[in-house]
C-alpha cells in the first residue's frame, strides 16, 4: 500500500479510536462517580437514592430507582456503542500498524519468527485471553472477587512476559492492551448488556428479575473500571522507549498497572473518606522508583575497534564523521526529509537526520533509542551492528562533538 495512504489511514483510525475511547471511558467513569455519590439518606418511595448537580450553567436532579419506575419510559438510553466502536477501531488500528507491518513493529529484531506466525500468535492471544478470563469469572472463583483479581493480574503479567519473549517491546505491550480491551468489550457484549436486557424484559413482563445476572454484570463492570487506566497507559507507552524497550518491560508494565489500579481505587472510594488517600503518594513514589530502575547505563560500551584503549581514549577517538556515516547508512532510510523506505512517506515523528547539526541536536534521543534500548532502527531492518551502537554511545559520552 502507498505509504502516504497508509499514514492517513493510520491517522484517521487512530483519531476515531481516541474519540470512541474517550466517550466510553467518560461514560464509565461518570456512572461510577454517580453511583458512589447518590444521597441514600432519605430517598422517596421506589428510589435507592438521588443526586443534585450543577454543570454548564444548568442544575440537574438525577434519581436511581431500586428496580424501575412505575411505567417504563418510551426512550431508554443504552450505553454500548461507545465500547463496540472503541474495540473495532482498536482492532483496525492494530491491523494497520502491527499486522500489515509485522516485520517492522511486531517481530523482535533478530527473531526467526515469520510475520505471518507473529500475526497468528497475536490474534490467538486475544481469543485465548477472552476465553480464559470468561471461564475464571464464571467459575467458583467469580464469587471471590479479591482472589479472582489477583489471579487475573498474575495471568496478565504472565502474558506480558510470554509476549515479550516473542514480540518486540511495542508488540508485546500493544497485545497486552488488546487482550485487556477484548476482555472489557466482551464484558459489555456478553454479560453487561444481556443482563440489562433481561432486567428490562422482566420488568416489562411483570416478572421477578433474576438476581444472578445483575451480580455478574456488576463484577464485570468493576473489572472494566479498574482496567481502564492500565489500558490508557499502554495506549501512550509507544512514546516512552524506556518502558517497552527495557529488558524488563513486562515487569515495568506490571508495576505501572498496579500503580494505575491504586489511583483508580482512590477515586472510586473517595466518597467514603480519606482512608485510601495514601494510594496517591504511593503511586507517585512508585513512578519515581520505576524511573530510577529503568535509567539507562550512563557508561556506554567501549567500541570493539578500540577495546584495548582506556574508556576515555576510546570515547574521544570516535570521530563525528564515523558516527555520521553510520547514521546515514542505518537511520536516514526513514529519518530523512526524503525517506527511501517504502514504509514511510515522511520521516517518522518528524525526526530528520540529514545534516550534522540535526544529528548533534538529537544526540540524546539517538542514544536513548539506538544504544540504551536498541529499539531503533525499527525491526533493525538496516542491520545496525552492536559495534555501531557502541560507537554512537561512546560519541555521546564524549559530549557529541562535531569533530
Amino acid at each position: 500500500m502507498d505509504p502516504h495512504i497508509t499514514e492517513w489511514l493510520n491517522l484517521t483510525v487512530r483519531w476515531m479510536h481516541m474519540i470512541f475511547g474517550i466517550a466510553w471511558i467518560g461514560a464509565s467513569f461518570y456512572f461510577v462517580w454517580l453511583e458512589n455519590h447518590l444521597d441514600r439518606s432519605n430517598p422517596r418511595e421506589g428510589l435507592s437514592g438521588d443526586l443534585w448537580a450543577i454543570h454548564g450553567g444548568g442544575i440537574y436532579h438525577l434519581e436511581k430507582y431500586k428496580l424501575a419506575p412505575p411505567k417504563m419510559p418510551e426512550q431508554l438510553h443504552w450505553f454500548k456503542w461507545e465500547a463496540y466502536a472503541t474495540w473495532l477501531s482498536g482492532i483496525a488500528l492494530l491491523t494497520i500498524v502491527f499486522y500489515l507491518n509485522a516485520d517492522l513493529y511486531l517481530v523482535a529484531p533478530g527473531s526467526d519468527l515469520s510475520p505471518a506466525a507473529a500475526v497468528a500468535i497475536g490474534i490467538g492471544s486475544l481469543i485465548v485471553g477472552w476465553f480464559v478470563y470468561d471461564f475464571l469469572c464464571e467459575s467458583p472463583l467469580g464469587k471471590k472477587p479479591a482472589l479472582l483479581g489477583l489471579v487475573l493480574f498474575a495471568l496478565l503479567v504472565g502474558a506480558a512476559w510470554a509476549l515479550s519473549q516473542v514480540f518486540s517491546g511495542r508488540g508485546a505491550f500493544i497485545h497486552v492492551g488488546a487482550i485487556i480491551g477484548t476482555m472489557m468489550v466482551g464484558n459489555v457484549f456478553r454479560v453487561i448488556m444481556p443482563g440489562q436486557r433481561a432486567l428490562v424484559g422482566a420488568i416489562e413482563a411483570n416478572r421477578e428479575p433474576d438476581p444472578v445476572l445483575p451480580a455478574k454484570a456488576l463484577l464485570r463492570s468493576r473489572h472494566n473500571n479498574y482496567l481502564t487506566l492500565p489500558v490508557l497507559f499502554i495506549m501512550i507507552s509507544n512514546h516512552f522507549p524506556s518502558t517497552y524497550g527495557s529488558a524488563m518491560n513486562w515487569a515495568i508494565l506490571a508495576g505501572i498497572a498496579v500503580l494505575s489500579v491504586l489511583v483508580r481505587h482512590y477515586f472510586n472510594t473517595r466518597h467514603e473518606g480519606q482512608k485510601w488517600a495514601w494510594t496517591l503518594p504511593a503511586a507517585a513514589l512508585g513512578m519515581i522508583v520505576l524511573a530510577f530502575v529503568t535509567r539507562p547505563n550512563t557508561a556506554p560500551q567501549v567500541p570493539a575497534t578500540a577495546h584495548n584503549d582506556s574508556h576515555a581514549q576510546a570515547a574521544s577517538a570516535v570521530s563525528f564523521d564515523t558516527v555520521f556515516n553510520v547514521i546515514q547508512e542505518r537511520c536516514t532510510t526513514c529519518h530523512s526529509a526524503t525517506p527511501t523506505s517504502p514504509a514511510f512517506a515522511a520521516a517518522p515523528g518528524g525526526v530528520i537526520m540529514d545534516e550534522p547539526a540535526q544529528i548533534q541536536q538529537l544526540a540524546g534521543r539517538i542514544h536513548a533509542q539506538a544504544v540504551a534500548t536498541n529499539i531503533m532502527p525499527l525491526g533493525n531492518i538496516t542491520n545496525m551492528t552492536q559495534e555501531e551502537r557502541d560507537l554512537i554511545g561512546a560519541w555521546v559520552a564524549a559530549g557529541a562533538p562535531a569533530k
